[in-house]
């Protein structure tokens, strides 16, 4: 007779107290509680990690879960047809999950004063039926001691939940997620676990914790930017910050405003795929530049996970391929179209769809560049050029047959060609962050206009610094706008969440 192998019967759950629901009238409040249970929930699956080293054989198996917070309305009266976020649009019960919420305290706090003050109605926090996966318990930059995981001879996943990835998916944010019968509707894009996952995989990439993140990103994909905008910043903290707190490069090494030093020695031995650099402003009102290399894949990646921290804006500073004649080597292009050639949306968000240029965004780009230049009117026509940028995934396109792409090129009346800007555009329009793109002309291949080695040194030297300087200065214009101007109504789908 064949032996028959016997699965052990399932542990009982060993689970914090259970937190009874509470209303508030008061954002701060509901924030202390989100606060507050979150901490109680994490560190019952870290306590209950330490001490299996002391245990031989588990009694039990422990699960705590993220707090989540809700809102019910019972009528369809307007609110401000003005705003784009801060309101649900009918009756119902809405709700997300909840993690870090002293990360997200300030963002919080402003969302629920909004819903309250909107419709008059106060928040419940409670806790959620959805497991903390024991990973994201320790948060960033936990340290957990080799002897203690070594006593551990249970499979951690018998024992504490893992995260989940059939559930952790951007079904709301691409407007796919449907609600269960009797389930509530999201009040956020984001669940909690998805955060946490882009808040993991974040730090990776960058080097930087995410408290570091500021509201104002800008993307390069050359070296040189980020060299002229650390030099920038060291000069800003040198000077007292001039309305900067700090600056923090990868490995979250910190030069306090009023030094000009970094508070350590510290220096990475080598840096991440995709450094970022902070400088901080109070209620993370800076900016955040972040070097994403070359191609797609990678400003689709970066752009995934910042979109989670739902800053107010993000620009795409590059260098791309000029595509008229009429067109001079460190000429600007500031996009007001795309041609999507990426393919890493193409699943999430349909070619067909329109990305519309935001006005609030083109206002700022164009002013800055006058600014910067000294140009102004007319006269700026002769440095600057709006039209339609064409993002393409194979950086050899050239060595193709011409005529399909130079036909589509010409079809779609494109002046500038690369290889990210339409992929973060696209990536802001789905997520909902205001978005733009400012290129730098470095050659014209179409036209046999390359730059020799010489002269892309000579190139890089002279742009760069210039170009650097009117995002910057775009960033902070955005900045000085009141958010709920800045947020376009334009990114709204039919069926919306609260939260921005």
């Amino acid at each position: 007779m064949s032996k028959r192998i016997l699965s052990p019967a399932p542990l009982p759950f060993a689970t914090p107290e259970p937190f009874t629901p509470r209303a508030f009238d008061d954002p701060v409040q509901a924030v202390d509680c989100l606060e507050a249970l979150y901490e109680r929930n994490t560190r019952f699956l870290t306590d209950a990690f330490a001490g299996l080293a002391k245990v031989n054989t588990p009694d039990c198996r422990y699960r705590a879960c993220y707090p989540q917070v809700s809102v019910e309305t019972t009528s369809f009266g307007h609110v401000d047809s003005r705003l784009s976020y801060g309101y649900v649009a009918s009756p119902g019960i809405y709700s997300t999950t909840i993690t870090r919420p002293k990360l997200f305290r300030h963002y919080l706090k402003e969302q629920l004063g909004h819903l309250m003050r909107n419709h008059g109605i106060s928040v419940t926090v409670s806790e959620s039926a959805t497991p903390i996966p024991l990973h994201f318990a320790f948060g960033e930059g936990a340290y957990v001691e080799a002897e203690v995981a070594e006593n551990i001879t249970v499979p951690l996943r018998d024992m504490f939940d893992a995260p989940d990835l059939t559930n952790t998916d951007d079904e709301i944010a691409n407007g796919s997620y449907e609600p269960g019968p009797g389930e509530p509707s999201p009040l956020a894009a984001f669940t909690a676990q998805r955060v946490d996952y882009s808040l993991a995989r974040l730090s990776h990439y960058t080097a930087t914790s995410a408290n570091h993140f500021q509201n104002f990103v800008l993307f390069t994909n050359y070296q040189f930017y980020v060299d002229e905008f650390c030099a920038w910043a060291r000069l800003q903290m040198a000077e007292g910050g001039n309305g900067y707190t700090a600056f923090v490069e990868p490995g979250n090494v910190v030069t306090q405003a009023g030094n000009d030093k970094p508070d350590t020695d510290l220096t990475l031995a080598r840096l991440p795929q995709m450094p970022a650099y902070h400088i901080k402003r109070k209620g993370h009102g800076g900016i955040t530049l972040v070097n994403i290399g070359v191609g797609p894949s990678n400003a689709k990646t970066i752009t995934d996970h910042i979109a989670v921290l739902r800053p107010h804006a993000w620009l795409m500073l590059g260098h791309c391929a000029g595509l008229r004649n009429s067109q001079t080597l460190g000429d600007y292009v500031l996009a007001h179209a795309y041609v999507r050639e990426d393919h890493v949306l193409d699943d999430d968000l349909p070619v067909w769809v329109p990305i519309p240029a935001l006005a609030e965004v083109q206002v700022a780009l164009e002013s800055a560049v006058a600014e910067v230049t000294g140009l102004e009117g007319y006269d700026l026509k002769r440095i600057m050029r709006t039209g339609t940028v064409a993002t393409i995934d194979n950086r050899n396109w050239e060595l193709r047959d011409q005529r399909g792409p130079v036909k589509r090129l010409s079809q779609s009346r494109a002046i500038a060609l690369d290889m990210e800007s339409a992929t973060i555009a696209a990536n802001g329009f789905r997520f909902r962050v205001p978005y733009g793109t400012l290129l730098c002309v470095s050659d014209k291949p179409l036209h046999g206009e390359l730059k020799l080695p010489g002269m892309a040194t000579a190139f890089y030297r002279t742009q760069v610094n210039q170009h650097l300087r009117i995002g910057i200065r775009a960033l902070e214009k955005l900045a000085g706008m009141p958010t709920e101007k800045l947020h376009s109504r334009k990114l709204r789908s039919f069926f919306e969440t609260a939260f921005q």
